[in-house]
């Protein structure tokens, strides 16, 4: 039933997502359309050549191209079904809506094994998959894909037979969930380490917190709490997710190691990172409170990553589950520790010493931490914690209710209140852009290829129409520039010319394609009016495209 819910609600507050899924897509025309080639890419190399995953045919003759971003392995097998420029729209849209069903899946399923009802989950999960802040990143389908972080600790907490309501009762163990819940937090790191790297830090920090007590008891009272099948189960998952981050990390450290200017320092973090006020602002594609914010949003630097608000409802049922709550006050006390300590490392270099203690130090101290750069999004963890907190206060008042004298339809309405209002502020009024249809002559060209101009965004729709047979292209945008894709762009300003043709064929390129509509204010404007005179080199136009041959 809440996996049913969990779809209608996503479908009904991500709409029109699905109104003109092959031909539209939510938030922009950048980032989602570079996810679309992602997810699209990962299912064709897997179905092809998965000896080459990596190796992606954009940034041609660079290598290792598939991993210059958070590459949403998880969502490969998605790929293996269509093909085209529309199939990838299609997909990406299908894969947006899912994510937000996820993300209400999980939290619930973490919240009734913690000890909440039924009403209370279904609160946290909407209070904590359609968020205000999460509206920010409409277009960053890596940033919403957190249903898994929520559903492995749900899974990971029942196959140990643990809740906060009833602590730890070893009659309840299931290895069968540990080792489900191993895998589910697998793949939420094969989607990304920008939402997947903390969870591997939180994951290996309870792990060291329950080894100690393990050996605490077995030193105190000489047992164990664990039987011989969990921990095995443990060891099991456990090393299948070691695996999976090992492969992954390693494979991203290639990246830096081919690439230096990939690695990014300090300054990133502190560019990214949000004032204290940032997490009482909405972003502006809230229905409920963009509006409302649009002065305070002004003042923020990044806008997109700035604002914070995890829901004044939420907020609020927090605060109360603080002191009125199901849960035990230590519990409430640790949920309010988490609270606090998630969002002052959330501040990053605005938290009080620039950061040093705090965000700065976990990138200076923590592998990898140094390559995320924005620290408000640990805002997947702060709210979270909010959500348990309120469901608490909820599942309390559900409990006390019937000793109320209140007539029944009154208590049921107010209990019902909470749900109506996390839902109303996840209303949403994101944009849904026609995405550019591929150019005839794309297809035309033989690869490899290069598409001018070759620059800012019309890069990533060069990407998205390549998903039409996976042509090898010169093309491509991520946060850095590859060396051989910036010798490509400088050489070929002057196109055509006696150097530019001789060093594109020396690289490989067999055909350049020009758009002569988007030429105007760029290094290559002029390119579609100089003469072809002695360079033996030959140009076709196809419905106002050229398409240059070079063999």
């Amino acid at each position: 039933m809440a996996s049913f819910a969990g779809l209608a609600l996503a479908v009904l507050l991500t709409w029109p997502t699905l109104k003109q899924p092959w031909t539209t897509i939510p938030g922009d025309i950048g980032d989602p359309t570079l996810q679309a080639w992602q997810v699209a890419w990962g299912g064709h190399a897997l179905l092809t050549d998965p000896l080459n995953l990596w190796h992606s045919n954009t940034f041609f003759p660079a290598s290792y191209t598939y991993v210059y971003s958070d590459t949403l392995l998880g969502y490969a097998p998605a790929g293996f079904f269509g093909s085209g420029v529309e199939a990838a729209v299609f997909r990406y849209n299908l894969l947006f809506v899912l994510a937000y069903a996820l993300a209400f899946v999980g939290a619930y399923a973490l919240v009734r094994q913690l000890g909440s009802s039924r009403t209370a989950a279904a609160v946290a999960g909407i209070a904590w998959a359609f968020a205000p802040w999460r509206l920010a990143h409409s277009g960053h389908l890596n940033i919403l894909s957190i249903g898994g972080i929520a559903l492995c600790l749900a899974m990971l907490a029942r196959g140990h037979g643990w809740s906060l309501r009833r602590g730890h009762r070893p009659a309840l163990h299931r290895p069968g969930w540990i080792v489900a819940g191993w895998l589910v937090a697998a793949w939420q790191v094969s989607l990304g380490f920008g939402i997947g790297l903390p969870l591997v830090y939180v994951l290996a920090g309870v792990g060291l917190v329950v080894a100690v007590a393990i050996g605490w008891a077995r030193w105190r009272r000489g047992e164990w709490l664990l039987e011989r099948r969990v921990v095995l189960a443990n060891l099991v998952g456990g090393a299948a997710f070691a695996g999976v981050c090992l492969w992954l990390g390693i494979t991203f450290l290639r990246v830096v190691e081919l690439n230096p200017q990939a690695r990014r320092d300090l300054s990133w973090t502190e560019m990214f990172s949000p004032p204290l006020r940032g997490y009482f602002v909405a972003p502006a594609d809230s229905w409920l409170w963009g509006d409302y914010f649009t002065a305070a949003r002004a003042q923020l630097s990044w806008p997109p990553e700035m604002a914070l608000l995890p829901g004044i409802t939420l907020i609020v049922l927090a605060a109360v589950g603080l002191s009125y709550s199901v849960f035990r006050v230590r519990h409430r006390v640790l949920l309010g520790l988490g609270v606090l300590v998630t969002g002052a490392l959330g501040l990053g270099s605005n938290l009080v010493g620039q950061g040093d203690p705090g965000y700065l130090t976990l990138s200076r101290l923590l592998p990898g931490w140094d390559a995320l750069r924005t620290p408000g999004r640990l805002m997947v963890w702060t709210s979270l914690l909010l959500a348990i907190l309120a469901a608490g206060a909820v599942t309390e008042f559900g409990r006390q209710l019937p000793k109320l004298a209140w007539p029944r339809v009154v208590g049921r309405i107010v209990l019902l209140a909470p749900l109506l209002l996390v839902l109303l502020e996840g209303v949403n009024r994101t944009p849904h852009p026609t995405v550019p249809p591929a150019p005839a002559a794309i297809q035309a060209a033989a690869e490899p290829m290069l598409v001018l101009p070759s620059d800012s965004i019309s890069e990533l729709h060069v990407m998205l129409w390549s998903t039409d047979g996976f042509p090898r292209i010169a093309n491509g945008l991520a946060a850095f520039v590859p060396a051989s894709q910036e010798q490509i762009r400088t050489m070929s300003m002057t196109f055509p010319d006696q150097g530019s043709v001789a060093f594109l064929r020396q690289s490989g390129i067999r055909s350049v394609v020009v758009l002569p509509n988007q030429l105007a204010g760029t290094p290559w404007d002029g390119v579609a009016t100089r003469p072809l005179d002695g360079l033996g080199i030959t140009r076709e136009e196809i419905a106002g495209v050229f398409v240059y041959h070079l063999n």
